[in-house]
């Protein structure tokens, strides 16, 4: 069962705005971003399962976005919601119970608060082991926005809140995958494959060495939808020489143990 940890999706009438104002230099969407654009591409690609990401940029969309994201979920979709470090922690909390949202996403360039940012952590300490986060981590912006999230700080995270369930795009550290590799080796997160415009842009002997470095078991597979395409990711994955377990893990074991999924693939 193939899950991808990482899409994008937004209401219809917003999602090409939406789009628009979250671009990343130098890359192009590769789908429109509304929820009948994913399902074609699952239907075509062969995914079983999409984590749906909602991002508030600003606290006051933050039960909007909640409720947005609970609404996708079903059979094939899981909604993943979100908090935001101006809004208390007791009515984020709140927000995600009212929803029954129990993963969230942090995006640091478009929410504009840093993963070391104390209140994020005070967020961190009311999750426990019960809310599972998805974080952008590494560039993508300028340089200020790109000091939002950084390796370190997963680790920092890591070493600090044993008990939550961590999940870090971009192998911990898009753009900067030499700092990834060096802060995050032997940290126990889970690391997430996409790597916008196509994980096929990294060598394919380095992205082999890192899974086994870090084990399948702690490695996600995620497309970034719409910013890429899910059929070749799928592909890149598949190229990287990995053993048939290997690659289930990878494809959906891992994240179905996340989650809590039933899956002949999780271990």
């Amino acid at each position: 069962m193939i899950i991808d940890a990482h899409s994008h999706v937004w209401p219809d009438r917003i999602a090409a705005a939406a789009l628009g104002g979250n671009r990343v230099p130098g890359l192009t969407a590769r789908g429109d971003g509304t929820v009948g654009g994913l399902t074609a591409a699952m239907d075509r690609t062969g995914v079983d399962v999409s984590c749906c990401l909602g991002i508030a940029n600003q606290a006051r969309h933050v039960d909007k976005v909640n409720a947005f994201v609970a609404g996708l979920a079903g059979e094939r979709r899981i909604g993943v919601g979100t908090v935001h470090v101006d809004l208390p922690v007791e009515e984020n909390m709140a927000s995600l119970r009212r929803h029954g949202v129990r993963a969230v996403k942090l995006h640091p360039l478009f929410q504009n608060f840093a993963l070391d940012d104390p209140r994020l952590w005070d967020l961190f300490e009311a999750f426990g082991s019960d809310v599972a986060v998805i974080a952008h981590v590494g560039e993508g912006g300028d340089a200020r926005t790109n000091a939002l999230s950084s390796p370190r700080m997963i680790a920092d995270i890591a070493r600090r809140f044993p008990d939550l369930r961590l999940v870090a795009c971009h192998f911990g550290g898009y753009r900067i995958l030499d700092q990834a590799e060096e802060m995050l080796d032997g940290a126990d997160v889970v690391l997430e494959t996409s790597w916008p415009p196509s994980l096929a842009e990294l060598p394919p002997e380095r992205v082999r060495r890192l899974v086994r470095r870090h084990g399948a078991e702690r490695i996600v597979f995620g497309s970034d939808w719409p910013m890429t395409d899910p059929g070749e990711e799928i592909a890149a994955i598949g190229a990287l020489g990995l053993t048939d377990d290997e690659t289930k893990s990878v494809l959906g074991g891992t994240m179905a143990r996340v989650l809590g999924i039933d899956s002949p693939w999780a271990r």
